[in-house]
């Protein structure tokens, strides 16, 4: 149970996020719901629809608009949250983006952008968090990296390298506070039913669904029941580790 404890999940308006929002919720966590503004506001009205699920479990939450590439704003943020929670006991990085295509046809900006959404925003948030959850003599921290980080696919130089950053970062910062009460885990899924796997094309779906064992993509939902005992006092002598959950795809 997580009753008491505040999350802060990074890209929790939809999907994965999303998922492991709730499903710490129905743990009892209050829940700190982020998104990025867009033009349209739908990235707010997911949000609003987030922490609405979440208040109806029965926990608090607050929704705050963060771009977590910048290291400012990331910074203001979580003061933002400790005010209106007074601590952070768990932080989930789950933002990413995609911008798939093949290295000779790649920008700068696309390149660019992936790394600091995927990479620089995991080490912003837990750059911001480290201190108060030292402070608080404990802590859980699960990174969101993906099988693409270790397989490599076609045409995701730029975030399969985002992804691989995220697992050597994982292990580094998980030896630093071991000590601490703080343990830093990642998750690395393989195709998950989200928008943002909708945006790759269908016949490479149906090549990966020849790859999977299984047989199918893992729903959101079965991702966050992962998260869920990462961040719980189940896992308190798990660190460090890179937990795949693919359908057997990565053997």
């Amino acid at each position: 149970m997580l009753k008491g404890k505040t999350a802060l999940i990074t890209g929790s308006s939809r999907g994965i996020g999303k998922a492991i929002a709730l499903a710490l919720a129905g743990e009892g966590a209050n829940i700190a719901v982020n998104y990025v503004a867009d033009a349209e506001g739908k990235n707010r009205d997911d949000a609003e629809k987030v922490r609405e699920e979440v208040l109806r479990l029965g926990c608090d939450s607050a929704i705050f608009e963060c771009d977590v590439s910048n290291f400012q704003k990331v910074d203001a943020t979580i003061k933002e949250v400790l005010s209106k929670f007074k601590k952070i006991d768990i932080l989930v990085n789950n933002a990413a983006i995609l911008r798939d295509k093949t290295l000779k046809k790649m920008s700068q900006t696309e390149w660019q952008s992936v790394i600091e959404i995927n990479l620089t925003g995991v080490f912003n948030c837990c750059r911001a968090v480290i201190e108060p959850m030292i402070g608080n003599g404990w802590g859980r921290i699960v990174n969101l990296s993906s099988i693409s980080g270790q397989v490599g696919f076609f045409g995701q130089t730029n975030y399969a390298a985002a992804k691989a950053g995220v697992m050597g970062f994982t292990k580094s910062l998980a030896r630093e506070v071991a000590s601490k009460n703080i343990t830093v885990n990642a998750i690395a899924p393989g195709m998950v039913e989200t928008e943002m796997a909708k945006q790759i094309p269908e016949n490479v779906r149906q090549e990966f669904l020849k790859q999977i064992p299984i047989g199918r993509f893992a729903l959101p939902g079965e991702i966050a029941e992962l998260a869920a005992f990462l961040v719980s006092d189940k896992a308190s002598y798990i660190t460090g580790q890179i937990i795949h959950i693919d359908g057997g795809w990565f053997m």
